[in-house]
């Protein structure tokens, strides 16, 4: 049969073809012609060539890339998959055939090429896993363990504790599996939103894939063949959230440099030769950089090198002395496996089992994932790779020179059951929570759970309601501490009382929730202005990439909620900074609503000529509706629901689904941000199934 391109209302693409290589070809082409700009962002960043046409502002990125082997890892893992699964293989070229096939012509729609003097380039086999792995590389959040080495250095191991911010500005999820018991149809419904940055164009693509094997709906990952993380099939569906897993590890090395190269230290006491080489980073309006690049036998190394952080070789005498390189260890370099067999076994699953076994093939990131079918199966189980190793790596950095940090094997992926019919996932501790360190507070999940204890039926029908919820009962915390307080001005008094009679929902057109973010935002700064953390206020001198994660008041605003409960604060006078910053906010409240300040701020490589007047939200970081800012520092959400789905097992095409922006990723198209505004109300574009009601664009 020939290949065919359709599309519904909202530009969505419904791809129909005779095998499931054309398929892929078709995908990898409309992919192109709909978001060629997005696609050759992503392909420089996984090449660590992105400052070529962007500038010095992603040249810390492309150092990164560069130093981590990003490429090299992909090219790894590509040449694995040939050997191990050449069908997958395959198959994944035909995607990559298909878009260079449509690259030029998506360019030319694209105004962002003009704009930045590129020409597309060429995709090679590997590239779809390069862009897998730089989308993934950070999002275990590993530099955590800098932080924590911050923390330890300047203030003492017990007070790492103290940050416990259980997962800020990692990427996380809402998902939750009703079972058929609990429906009004006798079948499962499974919603949810994956959080993560709010990109333009957007970092998840509706499609409908449809071929004589099978047929699926879901959301793929534009750049990469297939439908990974939330899909459905007609007979079965899955979801996914983050675990919050730690998998990978960050070794101090002792480096030295020979007549013949490079050399580390390593755990039996011997010095062996380290890969090195030297790149060249090319940057827009700058001259070249250059970049050594050298890996030892933990991996490559992303900090440091033999002359150290400030250019001082590390002194073997000095216990105290700063480490003079740090390497990445993570499981695709280890093992030449990105988890890429999963994706012909999910598109062809049937039942609950078939999703199962694809999920055995996982890499990463480790997920939690959340699977129902029509004969009444459920499964919910964690999926992916987490290393057998000692504790102290999985918290801080550990020294390459000694022995007892080495891995040992992989455990074993945990399975959980369903409560009552349900199982709820939001990031907090649960069936893995022994392969992680830090995960979400649990309001979200207890936020979900009850309000699903509270109806004895559902339908997909009602799931927007869930998804939309603002509540926010971390607030709890500072609000006790208000409380508290006395002798304060009338006017701290009286905006102390208002907070206290407050609904705790963080509705953007509350005047309350602006006010209580006004309050908090002062706390914060009010903390991390102490001089007890003054220590950590200036970062050490590492990678500009690895900033975000070492920054006091990010870190104080995330942490706030333990901060203001943990039983003892040495030296910190927590009630007078929460005095403090009332008593502040008093005097100069805040004139509008939440929404004013509080508003969408994408992610975008090149920002636009003309800007958008981006919508006040809803939500907050621990409301089910997580639409995140940074606390103390800005109520911009550059983090939020990247994406919202509802599988109904019943029957499919009862099933909705949305995201931020729209289908397209062309400015100006009618389908670039026209998704926006049901994004913001809560509600959800239908699942068309039904090929008689779509529109032909064209066979291919």
């Amino acid at each position: 049969m020939a290949t065919e391109i359709y599309r519904d209302a909202w530009g969505i693409p419904h791809l129909r073809a005779g095998s499931a290589a054309e398929l892929a070809h078709a995908q990898g082409l409309v992919t192109a012609r709909d978001r060629a700009w997005q696609l050759e962002v992503e392909r420089h960043r996984a090449q660590g060539t992105s400052a070529s046409f962007l500038g010095e502002s992603a040249l810390a990125w492309d150092r990164f890339a560069r130093r981590a082997r990003l490429d090299d890892t992909a090219r790894r893992c590509f040449t694995e998959l040939e050997r191990r699964d050449p069908e997958t293989a395959d198959w994944v070229r035909a995607y990559v055939d298909g878009v260079n096939d449509g690259l030029a012509s998506g360019a030319d729609a694209a105004p962002e090429f003009a704009r930045a003097r590129l020409t597309p380039g060429t995709w090679h086999p590997w590239t779809p896993l390069g862009v897998w792995l730089a989308t993934h590389i950070l999002f275990a959040g590993f530099p955590a363990k800098l932080w924590r080495e911050q923390v330890a250095a300047h203030l003492g191991a017990d007070a790492i504790g103290l940050f416990a911010t259980d997962g800020p500005g990692t990427s996380g999820s809402n998902g939750w599996l009703v079972s058929g018991e609990r429906t009004v149809t006798g079948q499962a419904v499974i919603a949810g939103d994956p959080h993560r940055w709010i990109e333009d164009p957007g970092v998840y693509q509706q499609i409908h894939l449809s071929c004589p094997e099978f047929d699926v709906v879901g959301l793929a990952v534009p750049g990469v063949p297939g439908i990974a993380h939330f899909g459905h099939t007609g007979t079965v569906a899955w979801a996914i959230t983050n675990a919050m897993a730690d998998y990978q590890d960050l070794y101090r090395e002792r480096l030295r440099r020979t007549g013949a190269g490079v050399e580390a230290l390593g755990p039996d006491g011997v010095w062996r030769r380290a890969a090195r080489h030297t790149e060249v980073v090319e940057v827009a309006g700058e001259e070249p950089v250059e970049v050594e690049v050298i890996e030892t036998g933990r991996g490559p190394v992303v900090i440091g090198g033999p002359e150290g952080l400030d250019g001082d070789p590390f002194d073997p005498a000095d216990p105290s002395d700063a480490p003079v390189a740090i390497s990445l260890r993570h499981p695709p370099r280890v093992t030449g496996d990105l988890g890429f067999g999963a994706l012909l076994p999910l598109l062809r699953a049937r039942r609950v089992g078939d999703v199962d076994r694809a999920f055995d093939r996982w890499a990463e990131p480790v997920n939690v994932v959340q699977v129902a079918d029509t004969e009444g199966g459920v499964l919910h189980r964690v999926a992916g790779r987490v290393p057998l190793r000692a504790e102290a790596n999985r918290l801080r950095l550990v020294p390459a020179w000694e022995p007892g940090h080495e891995w040992q094997g992989w455990h074993e992926t945990p399975r959980a059951g369903l409560t009552d019919g349900v199982a709820v996932m939001a990031n907090q501790r649960g069936p893995a929570e022994h392969l992680g360190v830090e995960f979400a507070p649990p309001h979200r999940h207890d936020r979900i759970a009850a309000l699903l204890a509270g109806k004895e039926r559902w339908s997909a029908a009602d799931m927007p309601a869930l998804h939309t919820d603002t509540h926010l009962a971390s607030a709890s915390a500072l609000l006790d501490h208000l409380r508290a307080l006395d002798a304060l001005t009338p006017e701290a008094s009286a905006l102390r009382d208002r907070l206290l009679a407050w609904n705790r929902h963080m509705d953007a057109d509350s005047a309350d929730a602006a006010l209580y973010s006004a309050v908090r935002g002062a706390v914060v700064r009010q903390l991390a202005a102490h001089p007890a953390f003054a220590a950590l206020t200036a970062p050490p001198a590492y990678p500009e990439v690895f900033r975000p994660w070492l920054a006091l008041l990010p870190r104080v605003g995330f942490a706030l909620e333990h901060l203001l409960r943990a039983e003892e604060l040495d030296g910190i006078d927590r009630p007078s900074a929460v005095r403090a910053a009332v008593e502040e906010v008093a005097a100069r409240p805040p004139a509008g609503v939440w929404g004013d300040t509080h508003r969408l701020a994408p992610w975008r490589a090149l920002e636009p000529e003309t800007p958008y007047d981006e919508p006040g939200l809803s939500g907050d970081h621990d409301c089910v509706l997580c639409t995140s800012g940074v606390p103390g520092l800005t109520d911009r959400a550059a983090r939020g629901p990247a994406a919202r789905y509802v599988w109904d097992l019943a029957r499919r095409e009862d099933s909705r689904w949305v995201v931020p922006l729209g289908a397209s990723g062309v400015p100006g198209s009618p389908h670039h941000r026209d998704q926006l505004p049901l994004w913001l109300s809560g509600d959800l574009v239908p699942v068309v199934t039904d090929w008689t009601l779509l529109k032909k664009e064209t066979d291919v």
